[in-house]
């Protein structure tokens, strides 16, 4: 399996899924805050 880096883009896919399923609200410990945290320090190098 080949581990692929998180982008902003998938971030936000991610985070309007989880919208989506809870009402407009995501956890801020959630898989979500974890996927933009991942893009986020991708995106920086």
């Amino acid at each position: 399996m080949t581990k692929t880096k998180m982008t902003k883009t998938a971030a936000a896919r991610i985070q309007a899924n989880e919208c989506k399923k809870n009402g407009g609200k995501t956890s801020k410990d959630g898989f979500a805050a974890r996927a933009q945290k991942a893009a986020d320090k991708n995106s920086k190098k």
